[in-house]
């Protein structure tokens, strides 16, 4: 299980967030996207096939774990996802009160997890009980950053600080994840750019609880147009572009996933080779 957060919004959660699990849903592995976003920006990513009655809401607050009722249908092959539909934030209210609040999502995911190869979970970019349930459910917890100052500031003080508090729960037998830290849009042409993301490296790969991805995503269209298609980045860019250094969405996506699920590189590899045949 992988949630994707960060306290500084804008870092690029929901697009790391849909275009992983599109990557590992053409892997041919079952994936359950859930977006605890109140803007549902990761539900309105890709089209829904069938939409499910409920959503995020009717499951923490209900505690509905019919599948039937709160898990939708997308467009692509193999990935479902709980859409997001507290739009007026009462969730977070709601479970902070709750005797259970910070773990109900951990007891309500397991029901689902035997169905899925990967829960992926979307969160809000701010400091909530909602990003604090996402922490404590994942084996995982994925942090986008882009390389400017101001966003490694709010790494160490917002998310690292967030990964620091919920480490009491251990002692109930809850293993707290590291932080894997990926660099996003990475421009190859700043030298700014590049003396951020040594320095990143520098400082916070020497940290026991935080694993710098090697892989970096570089700041490329084709993203913006993958969104807008409402389809997962290696389907729109499969090979570099004559002429640019920086790789294509597929290899960049492919090796962000091989990084974090090692178990599954055969996997991905043939996904990769497979989009290569089909554009030459």
């Amino acid at each position: 299980m992988v949630s994707v957060i960060s306290t500084k919004g804008g870092v690029g959660k929901t697009t790391t967030a849909a275009n992983l699990g599109g990557f590992v849903a053409d892997a041919g592995l079952r994936v359950l996207l859930v977006d605890m976003d109140i803007q549902p920006a990761l539900s309105d990513y890709y089209a829904l096939t069938r939409r499910a009655p409920g959503g995020i809401y009717e499951l923490l607050a209900f505690n509905q774990f019919n599948a039937e009722e709160v898990i939708s249908n997308t467009a692509i092959l193999d990935l479902d996802i709980i859409v997001s539909n507290d739009r007026q934030g009462h969730l977070s209210g709601l479970l902070l009160a709750a005797p259970d609040g910070r773990l109900r999502l951990r007891h309500l995911l397991e029901h689902f997890s035997r169905d899925y190869d990967l829960l992926l979970i979307d969160t809000q970019g701010a400091r909530s009980v909602l990003l604090e349930m996402a922490v404590l459910c994942s084996d995982v917890a994925l942090s986008p950053m882009t390389p400017e100052l101001l966003a490694a500031r709010e790494l160490n003080r917002g998310t690292l600080q967030l990964m620091e508090d919920v480490h009491p729960f251990e002692h109930w037998g809850i293993k707290i994840p590291a932080l894997s830290v990926l660099l996003n849009r990475v421009s190859s042409i700043s030298s700014n750019t590049r003396i951020i993301s040594s320095t990143v490296r520098e400082v916070f790969g020497a940290r026991s609880n935080v694993v710098v991805l090697h892989t970096q995503v570089p700041a490329l269209e084709s993203y913006l147009r993958a969104s807008s298609a409402g389809l997962p980045a290696h389907r729109i860019e499969r090979t570099r572009p004559r002429g640019r250094l920086a790789p294509s969405a597929l290899e960049t996506i492919r090796s962000v996933a091989s990084e974090l699920f090692p178990e599954w590189r055969d996997r991905f590899q043939l996904v990769a080779s497979a989009k290569r045949q089909q554009a030459s």
